[in-house]
């Protein structure tokens, strides 16, 4: 069986922050994500689609990615990679219902997360 996927990738400038840093005693030597801090999130989205003849066109499935983002400074609080990845899983399978995906969320192209989403 071949499975047949888009996937496209963007880049927004956001500031979060992780309370928690500044209160766990096993966080003490990375306090400073505490605090309100910046990142370039780099973002990838992959969504699995039914036939190969552009059934998701990916430039407009990009644009859609990027056009819930407004402005140009995310501010998403205390949101982890992980979260902002959660987010969009369930803002795509509500656009795109039935599809298996996997998005992966990184701050500054370094550390990030990756969630798979399987369509069950």
């Amino acid at each position: 069986m071949i499975k047949t996927w888009i996937e496209v990738t963007f880049q927004k400038e956001g500031i979060h922050c992780y309370p928690a840093a500044l209160e766990e005693p096993k966080l003490e030597d990375v306090k400073f994500p505490g605090h309100p801090h910046r990142h370039m999130f780099h973002f990838r989205v992959r969504i699995a689609v039914w036939h190969d003849d552009r059934e998701i066109e990916f430039i407009q499935f990009k644009r859609w990615l990027e056009s819930l983002y407004s402005g140009n400074i995310l501010e998403l609080n205390y949101k982890s990679c992980e979260m902002i990845a959660r987010d969009i899983i369930q803002v795509v399978t509500e656009k795109y219902p039935g599809r298996d995906m996997v998005v992966s969320v990184f701050e500054d192209g370094e550390n990030g997360a990756i969630l798979e989403y399987e369509n069950t």
